[in-house]
């Protein structure tokens, strides 16, 4: 049972423009995708998604699939997404790995001990055998469910988790040979997506899979490490929510942009076009477009105005992630305290925004505090617009969890980390480090003055911007749904 745990893993008229020129891409991508899949009547293509709630992020990633293939291909792809190992692990703890990933994340030592020889050549082989011996049967009914009563299991396997790679594998060759090999023989599309950054577990990588998308050039190489080939990768970025697609709202949005080709696709990236992304990253780095900045600030005094805040403060968002962790309150007492100081030296109001997420003590302590100073407070819980709190603020400061830095750069918001989890978080220090748009202390006095340095000097808040824009990827997600998209529909073609 101890192997089991080891891997718990400016205007209204250029909107309208923007709009119109979006829409008809849209549009004309759809034509060919729709060509490309040939579906014959009106029964939907399905995919599974494989994931496990050990931290928000894997599910995350799964619904912003599910929505980009709503945006590319309306009603024409279903997803069943599935936590497959607290809904058929065959018992403890293989059905509680979300409880058990919470214990550790908070005692982080457990958790480093626990990657660390799972990592390991045997931590790796004791792995999969518990996991063919004790969980081959229970996975294999996830896999064959028929989640939409189309009278057939999914046509598609997308992994978005570690530790659902090997065993989902052979469960498909199984299927797919009427149960002659669980090694050779399968049709059935299965693809990753990657969804750390700087760093991941070896079990993310098997050479077995027909495409493996990853975020960054330290996972393409985790990739090749582990055997995978150049012609399985392909690089794009992590899949992020919807409300981040359209990159920086702080671009100009009338600003040229030139398509991408990304590692592994044969096809033209248009979705840099389609919303808005690579032109927002160009505009908002080369700091030439007067326009841009204007609407830079119309567009963040509006969005604070929405939220209730002040719209001329320098704002620090405080963010723990959707369970609150990484030590949200000292960090938020010291950084608040700091401010509040600052305020009075140079003669200027500052405005601090704590989101807990579903720390609910974490909230009240910090709603309970009078804090001094010319500085404005909000605290709140869990929020569902994250994408317009990072978008009203000026910094953030995060524990290293990779969908909030990918977030965070698509906003353009130095990154000041103040935690993470050994292992896997662990390489996206130094990944905001190297492409110059943050830094990382666990002390919270240190954090405190960081970003109070940053939020003084006007210089090294836009150097750091535009290197948070240059590294953002806001296409990602679509990028990949696309790609995916395609690989399903020319699977079924051939049959």
């Amino acid at each position: 049972l101890l192997a089991c745990l080891l891997r718990l893993t400016l205007g209204f008229t250029t909107t309208s423009i923007k709009k119109a020129y979006n829409h008809e891409l849209l549009k004309n991508y759809r034509l060919y995708s729709s060509a490309a899949a040939n579906n014959e009547g009106d029964s939907p293509f399905t995919i599974q998604i494989l994931m496990s709630d050990t931290g928000g992020g894997h599910r995350a990633s799964a619904n912003a699939l599910r929505d980009a293939f709503d945006t590319l291909e309306p009603g024409k792809i279903k997803c069943d997404i599935v936590d497959i190992y607290t809904e058929y692990g065959p018992f403890w703890p293989l059905n509680s790995y979300p409880a058990m990933y919470k214990i550790m994340a908070e005692y982080s030592f457990l958790w480093k001990g626990f990657y660390e020889f799972g990592s390991t050549p045997f931590g790796l082989w004791l792995n999969d055998f518990l996991l063919e011996t004790f969980c081959f049967e229970p996975f294999k009914e996830c896999i064959e469910r028929d989640a939409f009563n189309l009278n057939r299991r999914a046509d598609m396997v997308v992994s978005v988790h570690p530790l659902t790679q090997e065993l989902p594998l052979k469960i498909l060759s199984h299927l797919d040979t009427n149960g002659e090999s669980r090694e050779n023989g399968r049709t059935t599309p299965f693809v990753t997506v990657v969804t750390d950054l700087g760093g991941a577990h070896p079990t993310w990588f098997n050479p077995g899979v027909d495409k493996c998308f990853v975020p960054s050039d330290a996972l393409y190489q985790c990739a090749r490490d582990r055997e995978v080939q150049p012609e399985q990768i392909v690089q794009y970025g992590l899949p992020i929510r919807k409300g981040f697609w359209g990159g920086s709202s702080l671009a100009n949005p009338e600003a040229p942009s030139t398509p991408i080709m990304t590692a592994g696709s044969s096809f033209p990236n248009i979705f840099g076009r389609l919303f808005g992304g690579k032109a927002d990253k160009q505009a908002s780095s080369d700091g030439n477009s007067d326009s841009g900045g204007d609407m830079a600030s119309n567009d963040k005094a509006s969005l604070r105005t929405q939220l209730g805040l002040q719209t001329d403060f320098r704002t620090v968002l405080v963010v723990g992630g959707g369970d609150g962790m990484g030590g949200i309150v000292e960090t938020a007492r010291q950084l608040g305290d700091k401010l509040g100081t600052e305020s009075s030296r140079v003669n200027q109001a500052f405005q601090m925004v704590v989101v807990c997420g579903k720390n609910e003590q974490a909230q009240s302590t910090l709603s309970n505090i009078e804090w001094s100073g010319d500085v404005n407070v909000c605290v709140k819980g869990f929020v569902d617009n994250m994408d317009e709190w990072m978008r009203a603020s000026d910094v953030i400061v995060t524990k290293a969890g990779p969908g909030t830095i990918a977030e965070a750069s698509i906003c353009g918001l130095p990154c000041m980390l103040s935690s993470y989890l050994p292992g896997q978080e662990e390489g996206n220090v130094p990944y905001v480090k190297d492409n110059g748009f943050g830094s990382y202390s666990g002390n919270p006095q240190v954090i405190a003055e960081t970003v109070c340095s940053w939020l003084e000097s006007d210089e090294m808040m836009e150097s750091m911007r535009a290197a948070a824009l240059e590294a953002s990827r806001p296409s990602a997600t679509l990028d990949i749904a696309r790609d995916i998209a395609n690989m399903l529909f020319e699977s079924k073609r051939s049959v």
